[in-house]
């Protein structure tokens, strides 16, 4: 999957987060999630598109398609965080962390575990407490 997905519609949105939660899936069971009523046809069409951005694969089981996610969930996430944050801050991910420390955007709990996955980081990278 190229690093750069394209950006999704409303309903692209909306299917991609039915695939990740609960793919594989068929046309039928999407429709029958959605928040809206829609032709079948219609999801096998935003399933289609999915594909060709490459946010979904899909697999044939007799006559029925059945698609999964092409990348997790969070995967898709950190690359769109990425784009932001080339957009933004030139790439600098630590001008975003710090930014959002400061603007105090993270809770005691998402800051624990923020520390946590540093301090991880640092350990399988072999760098010595500070």
């Amino acid at each position: 999957m190229d690093d750069r997905l394209p950006e999704l519609g409303d309903l692209e949105h909306e299917v991609m987060q039915l695939v990740w939660a609960h793919g594989p899936v068929t046309a039928e069971i999407v429709r029958e999630r959605l928040s809206r009523r829609l032709k079948e046809s219609t999801v096998r069409t935003v399933l289609r598109r999915l594909e060709e951005k490459g946010y979904a694969n899909h697999t044939v089981d007799g006559r029925t398609y059945v698609y999964h996610a092409a990348e997790e969930r969070s995967r898709v996430a950190a690359k769109a965080v990425q784009r932001i944050v080339d957009w933004f801050c030139n790439g600098s991910m630590e001008e975003v962390l710090v930014g959002m420390v400061d603007n105090k955007m993270l809770d005691q709990q998402q800051l624990r575990t923020l520390a946590d996955q540093v301090a991880k980081a640092k350990k399988a990278r072999g760098v010595k407490k500070e």
